[in-house]
């Protein structure tokens, strides 16, 4: 069981024979390239740096690397640089495309470029994984970043990206939690109906590759006593691996909550098109920066 971001950092390590190539759009961001650069001096990744040229080679000395050692694209605007980014991820045979300092939205518009963007005809959606000292396993949370109010529909989406996460992970039939607020079905919360639906679609096979249940409350889908308390039973109850949560504020509440309330660490990715897309918070440590580098080439 991967319990850390120590032990999946460990993975990564040996399965990798060679260091997996990352793009950084907007690369005069000097806090991403110093997670980058400490991923490079682990030997699992080199870079493809996108940005204002004489800005990124200033950052490079700054950081006592040599800019003859890395490729640097230069770009005109925020349009220009996201273009190219997502151009050098095909060219390049990239495994992941990074956020620097360049705006989401420019970055995402053109990851979904019919033309030359990185469409796979999956739904966008995030996926966090969080490390609590309170819990003995990495717990992934989706969706916290990118879909506001999601459809049923939508949770299958975001369900099966997790599960995709998850399982290159090494977590083989993933057990996951549709978390609402009670534990019961109740007509006046849809969010537990809709979670008793995907449930029921895990069981007719709909949802494949993994162990779905719901609703759960946060409480039994974690714990597996304040499952037995609740009389709450079933393979996922107290054992659950990925947190599908109703809405984009409960998921953005509780990732933060374990950084800030917790002292634990996050990591985060866009899944669903060609390779994942870390987006990093200006406001994230240094070592969560380098855990989300982790899990993107991981999930990649």
């Amino acid at each position: 069981m991967i319990k850390s971001f120590k032990d999946l950092l460990s993975k990564l390590t040996k399965e990798t024979s060679e260091a997996r190539k990352i793009v950084l759009a907007g690369a005069e961001d000097i806090e991403a390239l110093k997670a980058l650069k400490y991923a490079y001096q682990q030997g699992i990744c080199n870079f493809v740096l996108v940005g204002q040229k004489s800005s990124i080679v200033n950052n490079l000395k700054t950081l006592e690397l040599s800019p003859e050692d890395f490729e640097i694209i230069d770009s005109t605007d925020e349009a220009d640089c996201a273009e190219k980014s997502v151009k050098a991820v095909n060219s390049e045979n990239a495994t992941m495309l990074m956020k620097g300092l360049i705006k989401t939205s420019t970055l995402l518009k053109a990851v979904l470029n019919e033309n030359w963007g990185l469409r796979t005809g999956k739904l966008l959606s995030h996926v966090a994984v969080l490390e609590s000292p309170a819990i003995d396993r990495l717990i992934l949370l989706s969706d916290g970043g990118m879909i506001i109010k999601p459809t049923l529909e939508q949770k299958v989406a975001i369900i099966e990206n997790a599960v995709h996460v998850a399982r290159k992970m090494g977590i083989d039939l993933p057990k996951v939690a549709c978390i609402a607020a009670v534990e019961v079905v109740n007509p006046s919360m849809p969010e537990t109906v809709e979670a008793a639906i995907l449930s029921k679609m895990n069981q007719r096979g709909q949802i494949k590759d993994c162990l779905v249940d719901g609703p759960l409350g946060l409480d039994n889908a974690l714990d597996t006593n304040a499952a037995k308390v609740k009389k709450v039973s079933g393979e996922v109850a107290g054992r659950a691996d990925i947190l599908i949560v109703p809405d984009i504020h409960s998921g953005n509440f509780l990732g933060k909550s374990i950084v800030y309330m917790a002292g634990g660490n996050i990591a985060g990715i866009v899944v669903g098109a060609k390779v994942p897309i870390v987006i990093v918070s200006r406001a994230d440590s240094f070592e969560n920066k380098f855990n989300s580098i982790i899990l993107g080439l991981i999930a990649g």
